[in-house]
């Protein structure tokens, strides 16, 4: 993985967290991430080139008036003021390369002088065991402070511990031996043949993240919350606020329009296509 700088940009080496997304279901990490980008107004500093990653071009995500930038499968971007980088991924990763992208991924975070990592998923709603909706909308987290998974200040929070976590599963196993660089005898396919029910969840992008994260000795907790395909906006909100409560991030001084807190990015205008010409009905 190469990073390449823009012209008289550079990593702020005094941000020590990192925000990325890990690709799921709905999308809903990668628009909490649009999310923050907008409403840090944190500014393009690069983009990382990796052969893992499908490429991928479009036009600038968040600003209004043409500028003639593009925006390329990973992108980072650096907010001062909230004293964080974030990296916005756009395209998925090449089929069975999640671990060797994964790897690459904390050698870029160590490299720069990252301490905390903040990874955003999903999770699909169908496969949620224990359904409790008296709180609403429920995150779950996995960090690396305790074995376990827990973190005392996320349960202060209110958030729940993924309960699938459990570093002795045979799945868990396998991404902690790959990304301390030991992998298992006969695990080659484990994540390519048909998975058992306690394999979903060390099958997920999020999974080699936190693994590749944790073995490089930083400090990483991923948020999670369950939804399904269709409009994940609501979702994206709820995973982007939980972000900023984990880095005592303060939205009020956002200064999104008309009285909301959030910036909306520009790019969501057109998320689900044009509206429909009035003239036909």
């Amino acid at each position: 993985m190469e990073f390449v700088l823009e012209e008289n940009k550079h990593l702020n080496k005094e941000s020590q967290n990192l925000v990325l997304p890990a690709l799921s279901i709905g999308n809903v990490g990668q628009l909490a991430v649009d999310l923050l980008v907008s409403s840090t107004r944190a500014e393009t500093v690069g983009y990382l080139d990796d052969s893992f990653v499908l490429p991928c071009v479009g036009n600038d995500a968040y600003c209004p008036i043409p500028g003639g930038d593009l925006a390329l499968p990973l992108q980072a971007y650096e907010s001062s003021s909230s004293g964080m980088t974030l990296v916005q991924q756009r395209s998925p990763v090449v089929k069975g390369m999640m671990i060797e992208y994964a790897k690459n991924l904390a050698e870029f975070a160590a490299t720069n002088g990252k301490k905390q990592v903040v990874v955003l998923s999903s999770l699909d709603f169908g496969r949620w065991q224990k359904i409790d909706m008296s709180c609403g909308l429920q995150i779950y987290y996995l960090s690396s402070t305790n074995a376990d998974g827990t973190d005392d200040y996320c349960e202060q929070l209110g958030w729940k511990k993924l309960q699938e976590y459990n570093p002795e599963q045979r799945g868990w196993k396998y991404l902690t031996s790959s990304a301390e660089g030991n992998a298992m005898q006969d695990s080659s396919s484990l994540f390519e043949d048909e998975l058992e029910e306690e394999d979903y969840y060390p099958s997920l992008p999020f999974a080699a993240l936190f693994s590749c994260f944790k073995a490089r000795g930083l400090k990483v907790t991923c948020l999670l919350c369950y939804c399904s395909e269709g409009d994940n906006i609501a979702d994206a909100f709820q995973l982007a606020e939980a972000a900023s409560k984990l880095l005592k991030l303060k939205p009020d001084n956002f200064q999104g329009g008309e009285g909301e807190k959030w910036v909306i990015p520009f790019s969501w205008q057109t998320v689900y296509g044009p509206p429909p010409d009035m003239s036909i009905f």
